[in-house]
C-alpha cells in the first residue's frame, strides 16, 4: 500500500535482507509519492510526533521545531535525543535555521507546513505527513512511513510490534477492572474547552485500550468546542482535563449549578492530566504514556 514502485523490495525484506543504503524507497505522503535514495543522516522535524517516530528507531534529529519549550517533549523521548537546534514554533519554524543545519531530510506536518512546502523542498527533500489533528491509527501509519524513508523499516516494525503487545496488555488490565464507565479527555484554556472525540489522537488511544467514549463514535470532528450544556449532555463518568494556563474556562464553570450535576463531579472523577502526554506529543511513546497514566488514575480512583 505504501509503495507505488520498488515492490520487489518487499521480497528482500520478507526473507530478512536489509535494503542497501543506496536503494531507492518510496512512500505515499500527503503530496503524493515521496521518493528518496540513500540513508538520511541529518534530519529536521517540525512536529513532536515525528520526533517520537525517530527515537523509536534509534535516530536523533539535528533540528526540532519545539515551540522554544524543549521540556514539552516527553521525558521518555528526550532521554533518547542528542543535543538539537531549536527551530522555533511548530506553526512558524525558522527557514534560516533549517537551511543552516544542511539537512538531508525534512519531515513536516501537512496541516501546518503545506504553505511553506516549496521553501522547505528547496532546502532538502521534504516528507509531508499528517500530525496535527491526526488519529491514533494515522500516527502509526506515519511512523511506518518514516521508518521506510530513513531506511529503518525493520526496526520500526519491531517497535510497532512491541507497542501493539504492550497496548494489548494494558487493554486486558482495564478489562479486568470491570465496569469503568465512559471516559472523556478535554483540553481547557482561558479561551475555551475542547472535547477530544473518538477520531482524535487521544480518543483513538482510548478506543484501542477498550475504553468507552462519552461521545458518539460517528462524530467525525476530532475536537469539539464545548459548552457546559454540551458537557452535561454527554455526561461522562470520567473527565480528564489537560489544562493550559493557571485559569481556564472550566474553572469558571465550577461555580455554576449545572456543573454539580455532572457524573464525573459527583463521583470525584474530574482528573487533571498532562496535556503534553495526552495531546501535544502523539506517537508510540505518547500512546504508551497515556495508557500508563490512565492505569494509574483508575487504580487510584476506581
Amino acid at each position: 500500500m505504501l509503495f507505488r514502485r520498488c515492490l520487489s523490495f518487499f521480497t528482500l525484506l520478507s526473507i530478512g535482507f536489509a535494503l542497501p543504503v543506496w536503494a531507492e524507497r518510496s512512500v505515499q505522503d500527503e503530496r503524493g509519492t515521496f521518493t528518496i535514495q540513500g540513508t538520511p543522516k541529518r534530519i529536521v522535524v517540525l512536529e513532536f510526533s515525528f520526533v517520537d517516530a525517530l527515537v523509536n528507531v534509534g535516530l536523533s534529529p539535528v533540528g526540532i521545531a519545539d515551540d522554544n519549550h524543549p521540556d514539552d517533549l516527553l521525558p521518555r523521548v528526550r532521554n533518547h535525543l542528542k543535543p538539537w537546534v531549536s527551530l522555533g514554533m511548530r506553526s512558524q519554524p525558522s527557514l534560516e535555521e533549517i537551511a543552516a543545519l544542511k539537512p538531508d531530510l525534512i519531515i513536516a506536518d501537512s496541516e501546518r507546513h503545506a504553505s511553506i512546502y516549496d521553501s522547505l523542498s528547496n532546502i532538502a527533500p521534504t516528507l509531508l505527513l499528517k500530525s496535527r489533528g491526526e488519529s491514533y491509527q494515522e500516527n502509526l501509519e506515519s511512523a511506518e512511513k518514516i521508518g521506510i524513508v530513513v531506511n529503518k523499516r525493520q526496526e520500526m516494525q519491531q517497535s510497532l510490534r512491541k507497542h501493539e503487545a504492550l497496548m494489548e496488555t494494558y487493554r486486558e488490565t482495564f478489562k479486568k477492572m470491570g465496569t469503568i464507565g465512559t471516559v472523556q479527555f478535554a483540553i481547557a484554556s482561558s479561551r475555551g474547552v475542547w472535547l477530544h472525540g473518538p477520531t482524535s489522537y487521544a480518543g483513538g488511544v482510548l478506543k484501542k485500550l477498550g475504553i468507552t467514549s462519552a461521545i458518539d463514535d460517528e462524530t467525525r470532528s476530532p475536537y469539539l468546542p464545548a459548552s457546559l450544556e454540551l458537557l452535561l449532555k454527554i455526561n461522562p463518568e470520567w473527565l480528564l482535563v489537560g489544562a493550559y494556563g493557571d485559569h481556564t474556562v472550566l474553572d469558571d464553570w465550577r461555580s455554576q449549578p449545572l456543573y454539580a450535576l455532572l457524573k464525573a463531579v459527583k463521583h470525584h472523577h474530574v482528573i487533571a492530566v498532562s496535556p503534553q502526554i495526552w495531546s501535544l506529543n502523539r506517537g508510540i511513546f505518547a500512546a504508551e504514556s497515556i495508557a500508563q497514566n490512565l492505569q494509574e488514575i483508575l487504580q487510584n480512583n476506581h
